[in-house]
């Protein structure tokens, strides 16, 4: 599988009492398939995959497949707070249901050797057997995907793209120049623009939940019609966004808030976050309706 395009790292709406809210989930879905992502990656940490039961993981594929009906690509995520056994349990669920990826993001906590992550992710591939996006999120793991993971896991065609979250801009040409066979995902994303400069097609994006057009017109003038100056008018209308977003502190709650602003009920995150207070609300619906404006001028 070839990572060209945006694909939205999905919330999980809920109720006020914390059950998913599965209307306002369908009408999410509905909503970014029509606004034109090209895929939907499930149960990341955007999504609070810490925060479910393999229960409720495993329903959440099964409900998710049958919405996107091969509209366009998903992507399990088998990471968390999960024994490995866990995680082959999502990624064959996933096959099941005939997802197109699986996401695999290093175990937290534990803190393992390169060499016992990358064989870790090995196994997790044998069993399922489909293409891999990795999810390099050190700052939420403390485990970093280096050149000896990358090197054990390539082994392994299955192995095809990764989501880096690093926010190492040196990462970039890293991978670029030493890893061809792993398509580079930009997956952090105040830093979006540096991806596409360098030569990444794709963007893993939580922003996408509320603001897909803005995503894919960025990504659409720098990967497609490969006009930077342009695709730089643009990045800076949405980068005061981005800022919020990466650096603000609350970045599943706002992503959630987001939402909301477009009618559709994120609810609250689980416990322990907590939603935005209301200066927080402001500020914003504040730099999302200013990144509207700036973005319809651009032609």
């Amino acid at each position: 599988m070839k990572f060209n395009g945006i694909y939205t790292a999905l919330i999980t709406p809920f109720n006020q009492d914390f059950s998913i809210n599965e209307k306002a989930y369908a009408i999410l879905i509905d909503k970014i398939i029509a606004e034109g992502v090209h895929g939907i990656v499930l149960a990341g940490s955007t999504g609070e995959n810490y925060s479910q039961t393999l229960e409720e993981r495993i329903h959440l594929i099964n409900v998710t497949a049958e919405l996107i009906n091969k509209k366009v690509k998903l992507i399990v995520g088998t990471g968390g707070i999960l024994r490995i056994e866990d995680s082959i349990i999502l990624g064959k669920k996933a096959k099941e249901v005939g997802a197109d990826a699986i996401m695999i993001s290093s175990p937290p906590y534990s803190v393992p050797t390169s060499k016992e992550n990358a064989l870790s992710s090995l196994a997790i591939d044998r069993a399922t057997n489909l293409p891999i996006l990795l999810y390099n999120y050190p700052g939420r793991t403390s485990v970093n995907m280096d050149k000896e993971y990358l090197d054990i896991i390539s082994e392994s065609k299955n192995f095809c793209a990764i989501k880096e979250s690093s926010g190492e801009i040196q990462r970039i040409d890293f991978l670029m120049k030493n890893y061809p066979n792993i398509d580079l995902c930009c997956g952090m994303d105040d830093q979006a623009f540096d991806f596409f400069k360098a030569g990444s097609k794709s963007w893993v994006c939580a922003g996408s939940n509320f603001a897909a057009k803005a995503h894919i017109k960025l990504w659409n003038t720098c990967v497609i019609e490969k006009n930077i100056e342009k695709g730089k008018k643009i990045w800076d209308a949405m980068k005061p966004l981005m800022t919020n977003l990466e650096q603000g502190g609350k970045f599943i709650q706002s992503i959630k808030y987001g939402v909301d602003l477009k009618g559709i009920e994120a609810g609250p995150p689980r416990s322990p976050l907590l939603s935005l207070d209301e200066k927080e609300k402001n500020d914003l619906a504040n730099v999302i309706n200013k990144m509207n404006k700036e973005i319809n001028l651009i032609d």
